[in-house]
């Protein structure tokens, strides 16, 4: 569990990017932070590994002050997936998904097997390890990225943005993709972005974030769309525009879901 209890940043110069911030993030489930650029999500999320220190207040993990361990083995336990993948670009693939374990002092035999099967886990073909980030496309690149912060078998998963930067359809797979990962692996995972959408397919806590990581709603999916707690949450889901406002009509002996604006946004299956 990550519990951030009072947390406030201010940086030199009297910018405040967080002000009294806490949250519990439960064991095994996918909290998401979401909110406009600038809110404080990165920074809170910072804090865990401790890039980022509090000014004010604690973040504790299974109720230990993060502020208590050393900053190195702290990171060296918690999974890091960046919007960039962070790749090491003079690296394989192979020696970037195992960076930490060996880091780590993992044995080289157990880091070549850790590889084989990250690869498969992350949907890679294993005729990618030999190869460089920058003959990877932007997906594979990130499923590299996740593999590496697997390698070490974290317990805390943290993601920042790490579908942002690829198409549509790449982003959508990777986002099944680590839906079946949790399914499997059940981490304790804080996910950022700015992408509500994103936020309600992969979160089983969604928290919603103004300027100075004011916590303006959390909940479900269905809590937060069933009672928006304002305007702003209110405008931000869509739900002002009638983008959650979903009907059904039958085209062509089919059975679609349509929005407010009679736009398909998917079929009903069999059965439904």
């Amino acid at each position: 569990m990550i519990e951030f209890d009072g947390v406030r940043k201010e940086y030199p110069g009297g910018t405040v990017a967080v002000d009294d911030f806490s949250l519990v993030v439960p064991t095994g489930s996918i909290t998401v932070l979401v909110g406009s650029s600038g809110c404080g999500k990165t920074t809170l999320l910072r804090m865990v590994n401790r890039m980022v220190d509090p000014t004010r207040g604690t973040v504790l993990i299974d109720g230990t002050p993060v502020g208590d361990r050393d900053p190195v083995e702290l990171r060296r336990s918690i999974g890091y997936v960046m919007q960039s993948g962070g790749l090491l670009p003079h690296k394989s693939v192979s020696e970037n998904i195992q960076t930490v374990a060996k880091l780590r002092g993992v044995p080289k035999a157990e880091r070549l097997r850790l590889v084989t099967e990250l690869m498969a886990t992350v949907g890679l073909d294993p005729a990618l390890a030999v190869r460089y980030p920058s003959q990877l496309s932007g997906g594979q690149q990130q499923r590299v990225g996740v593999a590496r912060a697997l390698a070490i078998n974290p317990n805390i998963l943290l993601m920042d943005e790490p579908f942002g930067a690829v198409d549509p359809l790449v982003r959508s797979d990777l986002q099944h993709e680590l839906l079946t990962l949790q399914k499997k692996l059940a981490r304790t995972v804080l996910f950022v972005t700015h992408d509500i959408d994103e936020a309600f397919l992969l979160g089983d806590q969604v928290v919603l974030l103004e300027t100075g990581a004011t916590l303006v709603q959390k909940g479900t999916p269905a809590d937060i769309l069933a009672s928006p707690a304002n305007d702003f949450v209110e405008a931000f889901v869509g739900a002002k525009k009638g983008r959650r406002s979903l009907r059904v009509v039958t085209h062509q002996g089919v059975e679609l879901a349509v929005d407010s604006d009679d736009r398909v946004v998917g079929r009903l299956a069999k059965g439904a």
